[in-house]
């Protein structure tokens, strides 16, 4: 899988990607993530990528120019199966979400910045917008690093234990069961007997029944 983001403040993302299993996962050739500056694309002898709003308003607006001419840049090369824009009023990002986007061979994920970008950009090129949540942030860049995560970890081979991401929370609708490691008794609060007597079959039982008590306390809403 290749994913490119499109960002004006591409530091931002350095950090994120060069660690944990994020960083093993492109080593091992799983994935390749690539970062693209926007300003690399204005004509502008500032490196412009923003302008004021027509109408009038507070706050600038990302120019089409600059996106447009690194998208196609991009398209020149290979073809992309979704172009997704992050966007508090894009549709909200889900683990079902997350699955269908791993099964893809190539992503670009536009960063918006300031007030936004011009229509345009998602009249013309945008197939997909997504949203991380109800709230604001200053730039797209947080959201495209979360939705890359949730993606990447997904990938065959990327996790050591390929069953992990099987057993998340979200992946059937329901939250995860507790967990535990050593010691088997911390300070008279003990693991559950059931997790500590090697019988699968009841190991399972409980840590569905416990995923179910939790998913109906916490988010009831994922049941319906």
């Amino acid at each position: 899988m290749r994913i490119d983001i499109l960002t004006c403040l591409p530091r931002l993302l350095d950090s994120f990607f060069a660690h944990s299993i994020l960083q093993r996962a492109q080593q091992g050739g799983f994935v390749e993530v690539v970062v693209h500056d926007l300003r690399d694309y204005s004509l502008d002898k500032h490196r412009r990528v923003d302008d004021y709003a027509f109408g009038g308003g507070a706050g600038m607006v990302m120019s089409i120019e600059p996106i447009a001419r690194c998208i196609r840049a991009l398209q020149a090369d290979r073809t992309y199966d979704e172009i997704i824009y992050v966007t508090p009023d894009g549709e909200r990002f889900e683990q079902r979400t997350a699955n269908r986007l791993s099964l893809a061979q190539n992503l670009i994920i536009l960063c918006g910045h300031y007030k936004g970008v011009d229509e345009r950009v998602r009249e013309l090129f945008v197939t997909k917008e997504i949203s991380v949540g109800d709230y604001v942030l200053s730039g797209g860049e947080l959201p495209a690093a979360i939705i890359s995560d949730a993606i990447i970890r997904l990938l065959p081979g990327v996790l050591n234990d390929e069953t992990s991401a099987l057993t998340d929370s979200f992946q059937d609708d329901l939250l995860a069961p507790p967990v535990y490691t050593r010691p088997a008794d911390y300070e008279g609060h003990a693991v559950p007997d059931i997790l500590l007597s090697g019988h699968e079959a009841k190991i399972n039982e409980w840590r569905f029944e416990k995923a179910l008590e939790r998913t109906r306390q916490r988010r009831p809403d994922l049941l319906s």
